[in-house]
């Protein structure tokens, strides 16, 4: 699979890929500005924020612990067919989230999202990969890239709209559309060269007959439509058959009862009937070839890793109250892996997947990129409420504007050098640009964002690096490693970034409290012993403040140097170029 030929339309399909990997992005965040109004559906308020927490790492722990087993599904049984149901997994997430109408029901839907977006990036970079020889990935790559970021920006932008004319369950809905739209798009492509083949396709009209009244009754359950429950003549059965526990939930009725039946019904379907929409013994038995153990193995060790960093308030705590119960049971599980990877016969990453010295530098310089880049996304707005902008979550965060809008920019660049340039020097210069940056802010005063011209200026150099080095990064992990191994390769580069941001705040949070502490002086110290709090215990309190995000800039521009330079080091056998091949436009 490395010719654009063995694809129809590959730039369209890239095109697809592309969309639906920026509006999974988009998803991210989507939930900035929507969140107050999802708690209070589920049932909790404003206070409960802490409760409200697995809304946010439900998403996240469906985006990473499942991207290895996704990334070698798709090196397995081929790129589209994953990118198609990642697709429909997201579209399924959306409607649960939709239709929500508890915390555990918004979960869920969240979790789902978070698997079928998470595995459109890892298969998405392996389809570049597939379609452009080497020297000419740079672009494509720095397009997966650029869009990837982008949902940073137009995912609350994105959300406030909806917001602004509707619901937050609308935002879901319209995620629903648009995934099954891409899905139809990406499924029609790839069957091209299939209907050559096969121009009489069978059409499973029992299995999406089935799925249709399942999701109908599903819906019907979920809502529970006024006009229908409070009804004299089509009210009955919603009701309940007892009036507490499991008896009294609305499952425990007849159309809950209906849509168990159907689900049923569907899953017997798809897993004993002729030619089904969905081959579930088919793709079980992919599953099964992946490796499930080892992959079952890593989402506990990469799930502990979420849940102990995820859920904990980054500006106080290193991580949550469960952490360390979370980490000792994340080691256990790595420690398994690790173990089963050695002696499995077939193991969840293929032995000598990441043989090549610039492949397995990939995953060290993503993850020190997420380590620096989190600090940014961070700890800029805590700055920036602390300075100027006070309670206001919104004027703090649109702080970031700049920075957010130079990354896709800059990804783009990188994509564009990577065709002339060694990928070393790419994503060493990026470094640079980012940690000059973060020295830059590390002399910020409390006055400084005043100053929109300057600091604006540190913002977009700051986020113009990172995405220089999102690219050249990619490409030198596709250019060491196999083709068959594409997708659980950039799975683990993926998660590698995502681990890097997780444990880089916490590590960062920990210099920045120590700091703080070093600064801070007691009341009685400030003020007098005895006196009680007093102007000047504030405003030494303001100042500890900005020493502690004064000291997690420098630990974030140190995780930048530490990326620039392993790229320098590592990326020196990376062949991701042609040194003959002139810097000219995509289709060149």
């Amino acid at each position: 699979m490395s010719t654009a030929n063995r694809f129809a339309g590959p730039h369209a399909l890239l095109g697809l890929a592309a969309v639906a990997v920026a509006f999974a992005a988009a998803d991210t965040y989507v939930v900035v500005l929507s969140l107050p109004e999802m708690m209070t559906a589920a049932g909790l308020s404003g206070e409960e924020l802490q409760r409200a927490a697995p809304i946010i790492s439900g998403f996240l722990l469906g985006y990473v612990a499942m991207l290895p087993l996704i990334g070698r599904i798709a090196d397995l049984r081929g790129r589209l067919p994953v990118l198609t149901v990642s697709l429909l997994v997201f579209g399924l997430g959306s409607l649960v989230t939709a239709a929500a109408y508890d915390l555990p029901s918004l979960v869920t839907g969240r979790f789902l999202q978070g698997v079928g977006g998470g595995g459109l990036v890892p298969v998405t970079l392996a389809l570049v990969a597939d379609i452009y020889p080497v020297e000419r990935r740079g672009i494509p790559l720095g397009v997966v890239g650029a869009v990837q970021e982008l949902g940073s920006v137009i995912g609350p932008l994105y959300g406030a709209v909806v917001l602004a004319f509707g619901t937050w369950r609308d935002i879901f809905w319209i995620n629903l559309a648009v995934g099954l739209v891409l899905a139809a798009g990406i499924s029609a492509l790839g069957r091209r060269q299939a209907d050559a083949d096969h121009p009489r396709r069978h059409v499973d009209a029992i299995g999406l007959a089935l799925a249709a009244a399942w999701i109908a009754a599903l819906l019907l359950v979920m809502l529970q439509p006024d006009a229908l429950i409070t009804s004299v003549d089509w009210g009955g059965p919603f009701v309940p058959f007892g009036d507490d526990g499991i008896a009294g939930s609305i499952w425990a009725s007849q159309v809950g009862l209906v849509a168990i039946g159907l689900g049923v019904l569907l899953i017997g379907w798809l897993t004993l009937g002729r030619r089904p929409f969905f081959d579930v013994r088919d793709w079980w038995s992919t599953v099964r070839q992946a490796d499930l153990l080892g992959a079952l193995l890593l989402a506990v060790a990469l799930g502990g890793v979420i849940l102990a960093f995820a859920t904990a308030n980054p500006e106080v705590q290193v991580f949550s109250d469960q952490g360390p119960f979370y980490l000792a049971a994340s080691a256990a599980a790595a420690a398994g892996f690790a173990v089963h990877q050695r002696h499995a016969a077939a193991p969840l990453i293929p032995r000598g997947a990441f043989a090549a010295l610039p492949a397995i530098g990939s995953l060290l310089v993503s993850f020190f990129i997420g380590a620096a880049l989190i600090a940014a996304l961070v700890d800029i707005p805590v700055f920036a409420r602390l300075t100027i902008y006070g309670d206001s979550q919104v004027k703090a965060a649109l702080v970031l504007v700049e920075l957010l809008v130079a990354l896709p920019v800059g990804a783009l660049v990188g994509g564009y050098l990577t065709r002339a340039f060694p990928a070393t020097l790419i994503t060493a210069g990026g470094m640079v640009c980012a940690a000059v940056g973060f020295g830059l802010m590390s002399r910020w005063g409390e006055d400084a964002l005043e100053n929109h011209l300057a600091t604006g200026a540190v913002l977009a150099l700051t986020g113009l690096g990172f995405g220089l080095a999102l690219a050249p990064v990619n490409a030198a992990l596709l250019a060491s490693t196999d083709a068959a191994v594409h997708g659980v390769t950039s799975a683990m580069l993926v998660v590698s970034r995502m681990v890097g941001m997780l444990i880089g705040i916490s590590a960062l949070t920990t210099i920045g409290l120590r700091r703080y502490y070093a600064v801070a002086q007691s009341v009685d110290e400030v003020c007098g012993e005895g006196r009680g709090l007093c102007d000047k215990y504030q405003d030494q309190l303001g100042d500890a403040g900005i020493a502690q995000l004064h000291a997690i800039f420098v630990g974030a521009g140190i995780s930048a140097v530490v990326a620039g330079l392993l790229a320098l080091v590592l990326f020196r056998g990376a062949q991701t170029r042609n040194a003959d091949t002139p810097l000219v436009g995509w289709g060149a």
